[in-house]
């Protein structure tokens, strides 16, 4: 294999995988040819998801991961590895969010939506990127938000944490320049997923109102989940030599009939 080539085999982890954009991304890089190992809290449904993935004729594992402990990140990484080998691939999907206002959300609330969301993307980062370095190849993807760029009100603590990992991926992005290791960053807008789901119905309206009053939301479409899961597969199976970031997801308005 020259140093230009993909090697044959090259196992995925996903972590935040139980639903979602995870569990879609999980599904689309198998589909492409990708082993991979799903990690989340809910290690049931990690599992639900990697068998049906095998009954379709792919490669999957399940193990618990939980991205705000160290000894969970090391654990799931060398789990992942004994059953599919070293990671060519890692996608840090796990993320908390929850209403509020700014006001309103006291620092232990705080704290843990950018212990998952900030600071742990960097728990990853530390435990699967030196290996990827010592290789001279491998990919990280980092799903990140358009709150990133536009926050969002009483969605203050996602939007902060959305914006600080973007600045620490653009740290690291320079920092791994020439290893041969891309650091990608896809910024999904408005998606449909399990986040957000669990919130009391009138805080959930609330915000919806105060997105349309502010204007991030100019028509009612959301986003697929495996919209942003074909996104993923797309930056991570672009050849050696070839970097694509940032890439943004937005669901488009529904066409006006005339």
């Amino acid at each position: 294999m020259s140093k230009y080539d993909q090697p044959s085999r090259r196992p995925a982890v996903i972590a935040g995988a139980s639903s979602g954009i995870g569990a879609e991304t999980a599904r689309a890089l198998a589909a492409a040819g990708f082993p991979v190992a799903l990690g989340a809290r809910r290690l049931e449904q990690c599992e639900e998801i990697a068998s049906a993935i095998r009954a379709d004729g792919g490669e999957a594992v399940a193990h618990r991961l939980d991205v705000a402990d160290e000894q969970s990140v090391s654990d799931f990484k060398a789990k992942a590895a004994a059953d599919l080998g070293d990671a060519e691939v890692v996608v840090s999907n796990a993320a908390l969010i929850g209403p509020g206002a700014v006001l309103d959300t006291d620092a232990e609330r705080l704290r843990r939506e950018l212990d998952i969301n900030l600071l742990g993307p960097h728990r990853l980062m530390r435990a699967f990127l030196p290996d990827m370095v010592g290789r001279h190849r491998g990919d990280i993807v980092f799903v990140s938000s358009d709150v990133a760029l536009r926050p969002r009100p009483f969605m203050g603590g996602y939007s902060a944490s959305k914006a600080g990992l973007e600045g620490l991926v653009g740290s690291l992005q320079m920092e791994l320049e020439g290893t041969g290791v891309r650091a990608s960053v896809v910024r999904p807008g408005p998606t449909w997923s399990e986040m957000g789901m669990d919130w009391d119905p009138e805080a959930a309206a609330m915000v919806l109102n105060q997105w349309v009053k502010w204007g991030h939301a100019r028509h009612s479409h959301f986003l697929k989940a495996r919209a942003i899961a074909d996104a993923i597969t797309t930056v991570v199976s672009a050849p050696r030599g070839v970097h694509i970031s940032p890439v943004d997801v937005n669901p488009e308005a529904p066409v006006e009939e005339k």
